[in-house]
């Protein structure tokens, strides 16, 4: 293989599962690979704010002048995107010799595409000369290809129902299975506000320093400001991250309190802290395009982040009309989703997505038509199906008045197929 295309093609053809949860074969490779790391390590896992969290430790530590190695998934656009060193996603042809490394290394071994991926940029990271790593974790956790590393702090983020038939069903099953990156001794922090018990008993069962949000460390703020209080620090009249939304609190509450679990190792100034939320960037969290109409980029994609999303499109100034840019994964629970948000929406533009996982447009219309009817929902709504997101967003661009506001969610394959073509471009000839 002489191409990053070529390797990615390669590992879809590795295995006969998309999906298979287990450490074993990704644990004998990484031990092949000698894969480990001498700086810090910390972990995100979480239903939703991983990305977010992840952004915020980077930025913060960049601003404190660490070499920095983070690892995320999935993309948006690139594959590249899910590898970033000292802030800036990888090169492609960098990437090349790590490939090469873990097909050399798995002989026999049979790896996902997630899993061969996983471990080609951790090996990457591990060549890099960092001074820290921030890894995202994929899906759940104690099973999870990130977690044949170690960690030196855990991150905990919300935790949820998604992926129920891989996971569990219940908040504790799910809250036990991303408690498998907890290690015994090392800071475990849960910024959850209101934790599964399956994960305060697994902290406590393996002896991890537990730092708990609202006992160990907590936040406050007003219209202007805000402050955090931990063990040992104290932070006052911080700006608000540059992340938008209202869980973004919780989530630089955790990254703040990460951060003084580990301040022996990495120690941050106030000053990189506030320069760190001041100029932290992701992608498709909404993400508001400046233009004309509003057009509001999320990467919600179950009940609990459509939730988050709903509540900050309320907070939002008044719009006439909000048209809804809608495709997402046959396995979601659509029903919830499309319920919650329903009182917003004045018009659907449901898309068909490039994957075989997604629900296709016209499924999507159906299970919003078949939604009982519901006090508060606009009346006379009309929908449509789109082939892919850039024209489900033409449409809906074509039909919106400059003052209405367009929201395009449900999938990181929604947003990435409206970022891909460059919706500030489309904007500026809409307007035109």
């Amino acid at each position: 293989m002489h191409t990053l295309e070529e390797w990615l093609a390669h590992c879809e053809r590795l295995h006969p599962v998309t999906i298979d949860m287990g450490l074993d074969r990704t644990q004998q490779v990484a031990t092949r690979l000698g894969l480990r790391f001498d700086c810090p390590v910390i972990t995100v896992a979480g239903t939703n704010g991983k990305g977010s969290t992840c952004a915020m430790l980077e930025a913060i530590l960049l601003q404190a002048g660490y070499r920095t190695g983070v690892y995320t998934s999935p993309h948006l656009v690139h594959f590249e995107e899910r590898c970033r060193v000292r802030g800036t996603a990888v090169a492609a042809l960098d990437l090349l010799p790590s490939f090469a490394a873990v097909e050399a290394a798995r002989q026999a071994t049979s790896l996902t595409y997630f899993e061969f991926t996983t471990l080609a940029l951790l090996h990457h990271l591990q060549q890099a000369g960092l001074d820290v790593v921030v890894l995202e974790v994929g899906l759940g956790g104690r099973l999870d290809a990130v977690n044949v590393i170690d960690t030196d702090c855990a991150i905990l983020t919300s935790i949820d129902l998604d992926h129920t038939e891989l996971l569990g069903s219940t908040r504790e099953a799910i809250g036990f299975e991303k408690a498998g990156i907890l290690r015994a001794g090392k800071p475990a922090v849960v910024s959850d506000p209101v934790p599964p018990q399956s994960v305060l008993d697994h902290a406590a069962h393996l002896g991890a320093d537990l730092w708990r949000l609202g006992v160990d460390f907590n936040f406050s703020g007003d219209q202007q400001q805000w402050g955090w209080a931990g063990r040992g620090r104290r932070y006052a009249g911080l700006a608000y991250p540059a992340l938008r939304g209202a869980n973004q609190l919780v989530n630089a509450a955790g990254v703040l309190a990460a951060l003084q679990a580990l301040r022996e190792r990495i120690p941050v100034t106030a000053q990189a802290v506030r320069n760190g939320l001041a100029l932290v960037e992701l992608p498709g969290r909404f993400q508001i395009v400046p233009g004309q109409p509003t057009l509001v980029l999320d990467v919600a994609h179950n009940p609990h982040s459509v939730a988050a999303l709903t509540a900050n499109l309320d907070a939002m100034g008044f719009h006439p009309r909000t048209h809804a840019v809608f495709g997402a994964m046959a396995d979601k629970d659509l029903a919830p989703m499309l319920t919650r948000i329903r009182p917003l929406v004045d018009r659907w533009y449901f898309t068909d997505l490039p994957t075989a996982r997604a629900a296709t447009a016209a499924d999507l219309a159906a299970r919003w038509q078949a939604l009982p009817a519901a006090p508060g929902t606009p009346r006379d709504v009309a929908a449509s199906t789109h082939s892919d997101p850039m024209a489900a967003l033409r449409a809906a661009m074509a039909a919106a008045d400059p003052t209405d506001r367009i929201v395009v969610f449900g999938s990181f394959y929604t947003v990435g197929g409206v970022l891909k073509d460059g919706v500030p471009r489309m904007q500026a000839k809409h307007l035109a």
